[in-house]
């Protein structure tokens, strides 16, 4: 039998439209409000499990930022070092905080201190909402104050929707065992469902015929070993 390649072409950067919002419509709408400069700063603080998106949306809003003519960026936890930037009118973005060491989080208490004189927007995550974070009291009370928002997991129906969905746009017909299957067995954050629905529109051209359970458990399995 030919053997199977998954498709990993890179992922499309993103971008707040192409957010599955879901049950996160007020967070989104919240997020686009950051995007222009305000007088008074309103800063965001998500927090939600692994795979949820919050990291997509902070690079998102980030990307949001630059593209309307703000300066804006975006830290990972554990690129944070003595210092943050501090510049008027920048929306700064930093995930993780849970997972900030002791000077980092010095630097992001001193940015939410310099944010209302420079008017800047500060949008960070966690893993947990502010009380149940493990940092520095002054740096969680900062915290605390932003505009709080869960980011929520898609449910199951959320993601067949989008998979048939996704699957109608291509010209596919994906049988309800084949989405049953998928979600029972393979990995469930949005990114990975679409790759895999990638791979399997690519494999039904390649072999001209349908979508099936035999064709999906080898692209699971050749997924698994990558």
């Amino acid at each position: 039998m030919k053997q199977l390649t998954l498709d990993l072409h890179a992922d499309h950067p993103p971008q707040l439209e192409n957010f599955v919002a879901a049950s996160n419509a007020d967070l989104l709408a919240a997020l686009y409000e950051t995007i222009p400069v305000a007088d008074v700063p309103q800063h965001l603080f998500l927090w939600g499990d692994a795979g949820s998106g919050r990291s997509h949306l902070l690079k998102s809003v980030v990307t949001a930022a630059a593209q309307a003519g703000r300066p804006a960026c975006y830290y990972q936890a554990a690129d944070v070092g003595e210092m943050l930037p501090e510049a008027p009118s920048l929306l700064l973005a930093v995930d993780d905080v849970e997972a900030l060491g002791p000077e980092a989080q010095i630097a992001l208490f001193r940015a939410f201190n310099a944010a209302r004189g420079l008017r800047m927007t500060l949008v960070t995550s966690g893993c947990a909402a502010p009380l149940h974070l493990s940092l520095r009291e002054d740096l969680r009370t900062r915290i605390g104050q932003s505009l709080i928002f869960e980011v929520k997991s898609l449910t199951d129906d959320d993601r067949t929707a989008i998979l048939d969905a996704q699957a109608a746009a291509r010209g596919l017909r994906l049988e309800p065992e084949i989405v049953q299957y998928l979600l029972r067995h393979g990995r469930r954050d949005l990114t990975s469902l679409l790759r895999t629905l990638d791979a399997l529109d690519a494999a039904s051209l390649e072999r001209k015929r349908a979508i099936t359970l035999p064709l999906l458990r080898e692209i699971l399995q050749r997924d698994q070993t990558l």
